[in-house]
């Protein structure tokens, strides 16, 4: 019933007769490969070869320069926190010398105003001193007026010495 579609027998010489022509065509298709196209072909895998070499070695350069950039700033890093420490030990240092200085002239102030003071009330005492002695001699001359000009019987002995202390207290109330 298949016998009408087949259009044509072929028969056990064709199938080796074709294997030998495709045979030399695949030899002759690979000369003409070999001898035109065979050195562009392997030019380009050698491009390619040294290229994925070269991009390998640029790589591992890159991450050499990395690393090294990373240790250059992690040494800054450290030497600009060494550098501020040192910073704030001076600012620290320079603070106390000044507070130090500060104190010390501060006492040496309060030292000189208390010899002033000091000074002060000394002369004062001894101007009130000699304001006392003065008063007391005056206070004595006039005594002396009065004895002189009165006799002294022990009324009027009392009496001189009452006013002689009142006069004191009215000296002593007008200052």
């Amino acid at each position: 019933m298949l016998d009408y579609l087949v259009i044509g027998e072929a028969g056990p010489s064709t199938t080796i007769g074709t294997m030998i022509v495709v045979s030399g065509a695949f030899l002759i298709l690979m000369l003409l490969i070999k001898k035109f196209a065979w050195e562009a072909i392997t030019d380009m895998l050698k491009k390619r070869e040294d290229k994925i070499a070269n991009d390998l070695d640029s790589a591992e350069q890159s991450r050499i320069a990395a690393a090294k950039l990373q240790e250059e700033r992690q040494q800054k890093l450290l030497s600009s926190k060494s550098e501020a420490a040192e910073i704030i030990k001076h600012a620290k240092e320079n603070g106390d010398q000044n507070r130090q200085k500060i104190l010390a002239e501060t006492n040496d102030e309060v030292s000189r105003l208390r010899e002033k003071a000091r000074l002060d009330i000394s002369q004062e005492h001894e101007e009130a001193l000699a304001s006392v002695k003065d008063e007391v001699a005056s206070l004595s001359l006039q005594i002396a007026e009065k004895i002189l000009n009165k006799e002294l019987t022990p009324d009027a002995h009392d009496s001189l010495i009452n006013s002689y202390i009142e006069g004191l207290g009215k000296s002593n109330e007008a200052r």
